[in-house]
């Protein structure tokens, strides 16, 4: 007889397909070789880029239609760009790194998905019922602090559980949640790329700015998060009758898993592993508390919990992962095209102050309003500065609160789609919900990039 705590077996209906199962173990391949070379080990780099791919050719049908329209054309730019340099102006492309870009951001993202074989990632149900304003900053600090690490799935679990506590007459079945939810729902999950390690968006900007000091980013992104819950619940309590919306209340079971991940990643960083970055550590850290947590369970246990997460996971990942490799080759193919064309003495400006970062900072929100992912913009940015120093700590600054804000106003951001396919919410209608949010949270951060320009030494 089958254990009853054991995973259930997958229906013939719901099983991944083989191409499905391939584009997993390529992953897991690509994430175990990127562990490898934290080590030390003499070997090279290049095979994770080609797993990371094979995944993507294998399950480019299976990826949503907007987001392979995007990565299509990224994928297409990039390589025209390098083509054009190549052709056009003899640069000296290395062919075989070409696929190189942003490995390892995704590497990072598939270690943080093994946070889901620590124990149950569901929000507790004890927590108590409110409503009003205090239902709405108590649904925020939920998403809030649960996405720092476990990401968009945050959305799903808190959501999932407020369509359980709303009255049933209270909304259609096409539109499960009411507004003030969904917006609590997309600011909590969008305002903790302002600071979180364990967020897509840092490890871009890590990657994009290796010299950025994190502590200044955690000075800045912090207030910022705060910020975004404290107006969330003022204006939403100003705008809406919140007298009937529940909000959901987390547990303090539920603030131990993330506080015991954010000290992990702290005591490796600062004490254990100064030489790697947050980054690196967080790509083996989450994988090896997975096996860690699962082998008291037994081998079998933890092979079968492994293999159900190669098989079923690591493939539903497939537009992130797309989406980002595709921007690594886009933000290669536009560096070297402006090297070519330039003889490598342009950058976008001479001096990376101030001004120069509120306009990019305002350059990428408009794009994201557009339809742009924010990754675009600030790879886009980061490959037409020629930095030094400090001026990393300020561009990593506006890349993440650019990435912050873009994405809650965003229509067509990972958020709002995720939102728009789940509960029927309009990605147009939140973007318009969402503008007092975009202005008040552009204001502050227009403000972070003067003090921050001024205080950096």
């Amino acid at each position: 007889m089958p254990r009853q705590d054991a995973p259930p077996a997958a229906t013939r209906h719901d099983s991944p397909s083989l191409r499905q199962v391939i584009a997993g173990v390529a992953i897991l391949a690509g994430l175990i070789w990127q562990i490898l070379l934290f080590t030390g080990a003499a070997v090279t780099s290049l095979p994770v880029g080609y797993l990371l791919w094979c995944s993507v050719v294998l399950l480019w049908r299976d990826i949503p239609t907007r987001s392979r329209r995007q990565a299509g054309v990224l994928i297409a730019l990039g390589a025209g760009m390098l083509l054009v340099a190549r052709l056009g102006y003899a640069t000296e492309v290395d062919w075989p790194w070409i696929l190189d870009g942003n490995t390892y951001v995704v590497a990072m993202l598939v270690g943080v998905s093994f946070i889901s074989l620590i124990g149950s990632q569901s929000p507790s149900r004890t927590g108590t019922r409110l409503t009003g304003w205090r239902g709405v900053l108590s649904t925020w600090f939920s998403v809030h602090l649960l996405g720092s690490i476990l990401n968009l799935s945050t959305v799903f679990m808190v959501g999932d559980r407020l369509r359980g506590l709303n009255p049933p007459a209270t909304q259609p079945a096409s539109a499960p949640l009411s507004p003030p939810q969904i917006l609590a729902l997309n600011r909590g999950l969008s305002s903790a790329a302002f600071w979180s390690p364990f967020f897509a968006s840092m490890g871009v900007v890590m990657s994009l700015a290796p010299q950025m000091n994190f502590l200044w980013i955690l000075a800045f992104g912090l207030p910022l998060g705060v910020l975004s819950g404290l107006f969330t619940s003022m204006e939403l309590n100003r705008r809406f009758d919140l007298s009937t919306t529940p909000g959901f209340a987390m547990s303090p079971a539920n603030l131990l898993m993330p506080v015991a991940m954010a000290s992990l990643v702290m005591l490796f960083h600062y004490g254990l592993t100064p030489g790697l970055s947050i980054v690196s550590i967080i790509t083996f850290l989450l994988p090896a508390a997975a096996l860690a947590t699962n082998l008291p369970q037994g081998l079998r246990w933890t092979r079968r919990r492994i293999v159900e997460h190669t098989r079923r996971r690591l493939p539903s990942m497939r537009g992130e992962i797309s989406l980002f490799l595709a921007a690594g080759l886009f933000t290669q193919g536009l560096s070297t095209l402006i090297a070519a064309v330039t003889g490598g003495n342009w950058v976008l400006f001479e001096h990376f102050g101030a001004t120069q970062a509120m306009l990019s900072y305002a350059a990428i929100v408009a794009s994201a309003i557009a339809g742009l992912h924010p990754i675009i913009g600030v790879s886009t940015l980061a490959s037409m500065l020629d930095l030094e120093g400090n001026r990393y700590t300020l561009l990593a600054f506006v890349a993440l609160a650019s990435w912050g804000v873009g994405t809650a106003v965003g229509p067509l951001s990972g958020i709002n789609l995720s939102l728009q396919g789940r509960y029927g919410v309009s990605g147009y209608r939140t973007m318009r919900l969402n503008a007092p949010y975009a202005a008040v949270m552009s204001l502050a951060v227009l403000a972070g990039i003067l003090l921050l320009d001024h205080l950096l030494p």
